[in-house]
Protein backbone atom coordinates (compact mmCIF):
# COMPACT_ATOMS: atom_id res chain seq x y z
CA UNK A 1 0.00 0.00 0.00
CA UNK A 2 1.20 3.21 -0.88
CA UNK A 3 0.97 6.30 1.47
CA UNK A 4 1.34 9.93 0.43
CA UNK A 5 1.01 12.87 2.10
CA UNK A 6 0.05 15.78 0.36
CA UNK A 7 -1.64 19.89 -0.02
CA UNK A 8 -4.73 20.00 -1.19
CA UNK A 9 -6.91 22.78 -1.27
CA UNK A 10 -4.06 24.66 0.26
CA UNK A 11 -4.75 21.88 3.79
CA UNK A 12 -1.95 19.17 4.01
CA UNK A 13 -3.67 15.69 3.99
CA UNK A 14 -2.61 11.99 3.62
CA UNK A 15 -4.12 9.70 1.62
CA UNK A 16 -3.69 6.20 -0.14
CA UNK A 17 -2.55 6.72 -3.76
CA UNK A 18 -3.28 3.71 -6.10
CA UNK A 19 -2.17 4.86 -9.92
CA UNK A 20 -3.29 7.90 -10.47
CA UNK A 21 -5.90 8.61 -7.46
CA UNK A 22 -5.79 9.60 -3.92
CA UNK A 23 -8.29 8.32 -1.14
CA UNK A 24 -8.06 10.77 1.48
CA UNK A 25 -7.58 9.74 5.60
CA UNK A 26 -8.76 10.65 8.26
CA UNK A 27 -6.01 10.70 10.84
CA UNK A 28 -2.77 9.75 11.54
CA UNK A 29 -0.90 7.15 9.61
CA UNK A 30 0.87 6.12 12.00
CA UNK A 31 -1.82 5.64 14.47
CA UNK A 32 -5.92 5.34 13.95
CA UNK A 33 -6.71 6.29 10.45
CA UNK A 34 -9.98 5.43 8.05
CA UNK A 35 -10.48 6.02 4.58
CA UNK A 36 -12.99 9.21 3.36
CA UNK A 37 -15.34 9.16 0.46
CA UNK A 38 -13.20 11.65 -0.66
CA UNK A 39 -10.83 10.55 -3.56
CA UNK A 40 -8.61 12.88 -5.62
CA UNK A 41 -6.05 12.75 -8.85
CA UNK A 42 -3.07 12.96 -8.27
CA UNK A 43 -2.71 15.84 -10.82
CA UNK A 44 -4.71 17.79 -8.48
CA UNK A 45 -2.45 18.16 -5.55
CA UNK A 46 1.02 18.88 -4.80
CA UNK A 47 3.20 15.85 -3.51
CA UNK A 48 5.19 16.59 0.23
CA UNK A 49 7.46 14.68 1.70
CA UNK A 50 5.50 11.26 2.93
CA UNK A 51 6.58 11.72 6.69
CA UNK A 52 7.72 14.58 8.36
CA UNK A 53 11.00 12.80 10.72
CA UNK A 54 12.40 14.28 13.94
CA UNK A 55 15.30 13.08 12.72
CA UNK A 56 17.39 10.97 9.78
CA UNK A 57 19.63 8.71 11.03
CA UNK A 58 21.68 8.18 8.37
CA UNK A 59 24.09 5.23 7.45
CA UNK A 60 27.36 5.45 5.65
CA UNK A 61 29.36 3.51 3.25
CA UNK A 62 27.17 0.49 3.41
CA UNK A 63 27.60 -0.94 0.06
CA UNK A 64 30.73 -2.27 -0.61
CA UNK A 65 31.44 -0.40 -3.98
CA UNK A 66 30.53 2.66 -2.65
CA UNK A 67 33.41 2.04 -0.05
CA UNK A 68 35.83 0.82 -2.65
CA UNK A 69 34.92 4.13 -4.76
CA UNK A 70 35.53 6.23 -1.41
CA UNK A 71 38.67 4.38 -1.15
CA UNK A 72 37.50 3.47 2.65
CA UNK A 73 37.79 0.12 4.39
CA UNK A 74 34.70 -1.74 4.74
CA UNK A 75 33.11 -1.13 8.02
CA UNK A 76 32.91 -3.33 11.28
CA UNK A 77 30.13 -1.63 12.40
CA UNK A 78 27.11 1.09 10.77
CA UNK A 79 28.74 4.47 10.36
CA UNK A 80 25.86 6.33 11.57
CA UNK A 81 25.15 10.10 11.84
CA UNK A 82 22.08 12.76 11.33
CA UNK A 83 20.40 14.94 9.30
CA UNK A 84 18.19 18.06 10.84
CA UNK A 85 14.60 17.74 10.50
CA UNK A 86 15.15 20.88 9.00
CA UNK A 87 17.04 19.75 5.94
CA UNK A 88 13.92 17.88 4.71
CA UNK A 89 12.68 18.39 1.12
CA UNK A 90 9.51 17.24 -0.74
CA UNK A 91 8.98 15.66 -4.25
CA UNK A 92 10.05 17.99 -6.85
CA UNK A 93 11.68 20.22 -4.36
CA UNK A 94 14.60 22.50 -5.29
CA UNK A 95 18.05 21.40 -3.88
CA UNK A 96 19.84 24.60 -2.83
CA UNK A 97 23.53 24.57 -3.84
CA UNK A 98 25.29 26.35 -1.15
CA UNK A 99 27.10 29.39 -2.17
CA UNK A 100 30.25 27.68 0.17
CA UNK A 101 30.20 24.58 -1.46
CA UNK A 102 31.98 23.78 -5.24
CA UNK A 103 30.96 20.23 -5.10
CA UNK A 104 27.30 19.27 -4.67
CA UNK A 105 26.91 15.07 -4.55
CA UNK A 106 23.76 13.15 -4.99
CA UNK A 107 23.53 9.74 -3.25
CA UNK A 108 20.16 7.85 -4.28
CA UNK A 109 19.04 5.45 -0.99
CA UNK A 110 16.30 2.92 0.29
CA UNK A 111 15.00 5.05 3.52
CA UNK A 112 13.15 2.88 6.31
CA UNK A 113 10.14 4.57 7.73
CA UNK A 114 9.73 4.08 11.52
CA UNK A 115 5.75 3.17 12.39
CA UNK A 116 5.83 3.42 16.34
CA UNK A 117 8.37 4.35 18.91
CA UNK A 118 11.34 2.17 19.14
CA UNK A 119 13.75 1.21 21.21
CA UNK A 120 16.12 -2.01 22.15
CA UNK A 121 14.66 -2.91 19.12
CA UNK A 122 16.20 -6.87 18.37
CA UNK A 123 15.99 -7.28 14.27
CA UNK A 124 14.21 -10.11 14.77
CA UNK A 125 11.60 -8.10 15.46
CA UNK A 126 12.02 -4.99 13.15
CA UNK A 127 9.41 -5.58 10.93
CA UNK A 128 6.79 -5.02 13.39
CA UNK A 129 8.45 -1.30 14.00
CA UNK A 130 8.93 -0.70 10.13
CA UNK A 131 5.58 0.96 8.87
CA UNK A 132 7.58 1.28 5.10
CA UNK A 133 10.30 2.75 3.06
CA UNK A 134 10.11 4.98 0.73
CA UNK A 135 13.31 6.89 -1.48
CA UNK A 136 15.70 9.61 -0.15
CA UNK A 137 18.58 11.75 -1.67
CA UNK A 138 21.65 12.07 0.72
CA UNK A 139 22.31 15.10 -0.51
CA UNK A 140 25.84 15.91 -0.22
CA UNK A 141 28.49 18.87 -0.09
CA UNK A 142 31.56 16.98 -0.38
CA UNK A 143 34.01 19.37 -0.17
CA UNK A 144 32.61 20.68 2.90
CA UNK A 145 32.10 16.66 4.53
CA UNK A 146 36.08 16.01 3.71
CA UNK A 147 37.22 19.46 4.92
CA UNK A 148 35.50 19.33 8.19
CA UNK A 149 36.05 15.30 9.20
CA UNK A 150 32.73 15.14 10.01
CA UNK A 151 29.95 15.11 8.43
CA UNK A 152 27.20 17.33 10.15
CA UNK A 153 27.77 20.38 8.09
CA UNK A 154 28.37 18.82 4.81
CA UNK A 155 24.86 17.33 4.64
CA UNK A 156 22.99 19.07 7.04
CA UNK A 157 22.28 22.11 4.57
CA UNK A 158 18.58 22.83 4.36
CA UNK A 159 16.77 21.16 1.21
CA UNK A 160 19.40 18.16 1.72
CA UNK A 161 16.74 15.71 3.09
CA UNK A 162 14.23 15.08 -0.12
CA UNK A 163 12.13 12.08 0.79
CA UNK A 164 9.57 10.36 -1.32
CA UNK A 165 6.98 9.93 -3.52
CA UNK A 166 5.37 7.87 -1.27
CA UNK A 167 5.92 5.39 1.86
CA UNK A 168 5.02 1.86 0.06
CA UNK A 169 4.09 -0.88 2.96
CA UNK A 170 3.95 -3.77 1.32
CA UNK A 171 7.50 -4.72 0.37
CA UNK A 172 10.70 -6.70 1.19
CA UNK A 173 13.62 -4.39 1.09
CA UNK A 174 16.66 -7.22 0.58
CA UNK A 175 16.32 -7.59 -3.02
CA UNK A 176 15.27 -4.03 -4.26
CA UNK A 177 16.84 -2.11 -7.52
CA UNK A 178 17.80 1.32 -7.03
CA UNK A 179 19.11 3.50 -10.04
CA UNK A 180 19.98 7.23 -9.41
CA UNK A 181 19.88 9.72 -12.05
CA UNK A 182 21.25 13.04 -13.28
CA UNK A 183 19.28 13.95 -15.91
CA UNK A 184 19.06 11.43 -18.78
CA UNK A 185 22.58 9.91 -17.41
CA UNK A 186 21.98 7.10 -15.29
CA UNK A 187 24.76 7.49 -12.57
CA UNK A 188 24.49 4.87 -9.89
CA UNK A 189 22.95 1.05 -10.13
CA UNK A 190 22.80 -1.54 -7.73
CA UNK A 191 20.40 -3.36 -5.45
CA UNK A 192 19.98 -3.49 -1.63
CA UNK A 193 20.79 -7.22 -1.26
CA UNK A 194 24.54 -5.68 -1.56
CA UNK A 195 23.99 -3.79 1.82
CA UNK A 196 26.68 -4.59 4.07
CA UNK A 197 24.41 -4.15 7.37
CA UNK A 198 20.89 -5.06 6.88
CA UNK A 199 17.70 -3.08 7.19
CA UNK A 200 16.90 -5.32 10.43
CA UNK A 201 20.44 -5.04 11.91
CA UNK A 202 20.57 -1.47 11.19
CA UNK A 203 17.05 -0.85 13.31
CA UNK A 204 18.17 -2.83 16.14
CA UNK A 205 21.90 -0.98 15.70
CA UNK A 206 20.59 2.44 15.71
CA UNK A 207 17.23 1.59 18.18
CA UNK A 208 20.03 0.47 20.78
CA UNK A 209 21.84 4.35 20.67
CA UNK A 210 18.99 6.91 20.51
CA UNK A 211 14.79 6.37 20.60
CA UNK A 212 13.24 6.08 17.35
CA UNK A 213 9.70 7.87 16.59
CA UNK A 214 6.92 7.40 14.21
CA UNK A 215 8.06 8.87 11.54
CA UNK A 216 11.55 9.18 11.63
CA UNK A 217 13.76 8.10 9.10
CA UNK A 218 16.66 5.36 8.42
CA UNK A 219 18.79 6.18 5.47
CA UNK A 220 20.08 2.67 4.65
CA UNK A 221 23.29 4.46 2.58
CA UNK A 222 24.25 4.75 -1.17
CA UNK A 223 25.81 2.49 -3.79
CA UNK A 224 28.92 3.54 -6.11
CA UNK A 225 28.44 6.15 -8.77
CA UNK A 226 27.74 8.68 -6.51
CA UNK A 227 29.09 12.21 -8.18
CA UNK A 228 28.14 15.80 -8.71
CA UNK A 229 25.40 17.57 -9.79
CA UNK A 230 24.95 21.15 -10.97
CA UNK A 231 22.71 24.50 -10.83
CA UNK A 232 19.64 23.50 -13.06
CA UNK A 233 20.08 19.75 -13.07
CA UNK A 234 17.69 17.19 -12.63
CA UNK A 235 18.50 14.48 -9.71
CA UNK A 236 15.92 11.16 -9.74
CA UNK A 237 16.23 8.48 -7.39
CA UNK A 238 14.37 5.35 -8.74
CA UNK A 239 14.02 2.31 -6.61
CA UNK A 240 11.67 -1.07 -7.13
CA UNK A 241 8.41 -0.85 -6.13
CA UNK A 242 8.44 2.58 -4.90
CA UNK A 243 8.87 4.80 -7.45
CA UNK A 244 10.94 7.87 -8.41
CA UNK A 245 11.57 11.30 -6.26
CA UNK A 246 12.93 14.12 -8.39
CA UNK A 247 14.59 17.15 -7.26
CA UNK A 248 15.84 20.30 -8.91
CA UNK A 249 19.32 22.01 -8.26
CA UNK A 250 19.26 25.92 -7.97
CA UNK A 251 21.29 27.99 -6.76
CA UNK A 252 21.09 29.07 -2.78
CA UNK A 253 18.17 30.20 -1.90
CA UNK A 254 18.10 33.09 0.40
Amino acid sequence: MKYVRFLWKNEVACGILSGDRINILQGDIFSEHTPTDHIVGLNEVKLLAPCKPSKAVCIGLNYRDHAEEMKSELPKEPLMFLKPSSALNDPDGEVCYPSISNNLHHEAELAVVIGKTSRHVKAAQADEYIFGYTCANDVTARDIQKGDGQWTRGKGFDTFLPLGPCIETELDPHTLEIKGWVNDELRQSSNTNNLIFSVPYLVEFVSKVMTLYPGDVILTGTPSGVGPMQVGDKVTVEIAGIGSLQNHIVAECE
